[in-house]
């Protein structure tokens, strides 16, 4: 028997004033999280430290306890790791340059077919790497174009942040929520192929009605054969083989990668984990194309995961008072366990939320919530980890700070460009396409559900 229902089964729930008391503090955490003066991995250390003290001096939980809520959680950290050096040492190849100076060249610098070139882009970064390396390389790319073909940037980035949370629906290892919500459930990384990557093409295409309205002015998407011709011999200068010193290694960091993306669709048939396979993927990476190992490894996002570690133990000692399982009954008794009623509760709710505070935070309080909601045998649990998926990635549409492509995207515009977008300008942009992507995106998963098609855990 697992150890988290070994503990559920020994411990009562604590009292209504203890779950308000530690609610409150993930509350109080959440908003230095989504305060942008406040680092959100101090916030969630300061959030953990504050509320393993008090669980410890209430006697929730014996102090092992501790290590028993990160235990169910390594796995991740272990994908994180792994993608985070492959990726960096795949960057350093020089791979990701050449593919988009490719790009560039097949456009012809257009303008209006070099934007959906790079929304394309993006779109296929994200879901054959997570979304955090990608945004990282995307971001810069972005910038090295627009500035050598004198193109505004803020279109462009605007476009890859919000392309990039339709990315990051489509593979278990695409988005951080999924990796962690995958884990939880037990999602083989086919069904995602099966479930959430067709809508993940259907809310690209979405977003680029959109995008393409909203830019109609900020971009010249119809050139004249003259500017045209500018464009080509500009872009005849550029080599595409620039930043590639080693042409094996760009080879071999190529081949490694995607072995590892065809071991994450096999996980599961070679009976080891997504961890287990990110691993081998960036000790490969390491062995066979690193060159500077401490670099490297020095390159992995530690906030990241150090911004895990904090949420994880928040969630561990909120979730032993009680109050999510309180929380999963009232979901219940205000839907009457319809799933034309949870479904689109649990989608609505996770992405008004991610564009709230974060979507993953989001993603790790919902977790217990829905394994709750789901523990009677008349509620599936898979429709709504569906909801909860799509939810959390396309809700980071809905503000600057609801996903961490937003986040990158807004720094890297007014860090390198000196361009500042506004809260209100933002919302008016992703907010809209949130709102039609979440819309669509719940009435998909109805017709999934009522058709029988979302396959079983």
């Amino acid at each position: 028997m697992p150890v988290d229902t070994l503990f559920a089964e020994t411990h009562a729930p604590a009292s209504p004033g203890v779950m308000v008391l530690f609610a409150l503090g993930m509350l109080l955490t959440y908003v230095g999280v989504a305060w942008e003066r406040f680092h959100k991995t101090v916030a969630a250390l300061v959030g953990a430290t504050v509320l393993l003290a008090a669980a410890l001096a209430l006697d929730l939980f014996p102090y092992k306890h501790i290590y028993e809520i990160l235990a169910k959680d390594l796995n991740i950290f272990g994908v994180i790791i792994g993608t985070g050096i492959l990726v960096d040492i795949t960057g350093k190849s020089g791979l990701f340059h050449f593919l988009a100076m490719l790009i560039v060249r097949a456009t012809g610098g257009r303008a209006g077919a070099l934007y959906l070139a790079i929304c394309g882009l993006t779109f296929a970064f994200v879901a054959l790497l997570t979304i955090v390396p990608a945004m990282l390389i995307l971001s810069s790319l972005v910038l090295v174009i627009c500035r050598s073909l004198d193109y505004d940037p803020k279109p462009f980035l605007l476009s890859v942040a919000i392309c990039a949370n339709s990315g990051a629906i489509v593979t278990f290892a695409s988005g951080l929520p999924n990796i962690m919500i995958g884990t939880a459930a037990g999602i083989p990384y086919v069904h995602f192929l099966m479930v959430s990557a067709p809508y993940a093409v259907v809310s690209l295409l979405i977003a680029l009605v959109v995008l393409r309205f909203a830019f109609r002015r900020s971009l010249a998407w119809k050139q004249t054969p003259a500017e045209q011709a500018a464009l080509a011999a500009r872009i005849g200068e550029f080599d595409p083989w620039a930043l590639v010193e080693n042409r094996w290694i760009l080879l071999r960091s190529g081949l490694i990668l995607g072995l590892t993306v065809v071991g994450f669709a096999l996980a599961q048939v070679l009976g080891v984990g997504m961890d287990f396979i990110a691993m081998c993927g960036g000790t490969a990476a390491l062995l066979f194309a690193g060159k500077s190992v401490e670099d490297t490894i020095g390159k992995v996002n530690w906030t990241v995961i150090l911004f895990f570690l904090g949420l994880f133990l928040i969630i561990g000692c909120v979730e032993a008072t009680g109050a999510l399982t309180w929380l999963a009954d009232r979901v219940v008794s205000l839907s009457g366990g319809r799933m034309t009623a949870l479904i689109p509760l649990m989608g609505g709710f996770a992405a008004v939320a991610s564009a709230i505070v974060d979507n993953i935070p989001v993603a790790a309080t919902l977790i217990p919530i829905v394994q709750s909601v789901s523990g009677s045998e008349t509620i599936a649990a898979e429709p709504l980890w569906w909801a909860l998926i799509i939810g959390c990635n396309l809700g980071g549409n809905g503000t600057p700070i609801g996903s961490i492509s937003c986040v990158i995207a807004l720094y890297t515009l007014k860090k390198e460009a000196h361009v500042t977008v506004g809260w209100g300008e933002f919302i008016r942009l992703g907010g809209t396409i949130m709102l039609l992507q979440t819309i669509g995106a719940i009435g998909y998963l109805l017709v999934l559900e009522r058709l029988g098609l979302i396959p079983g855990l």
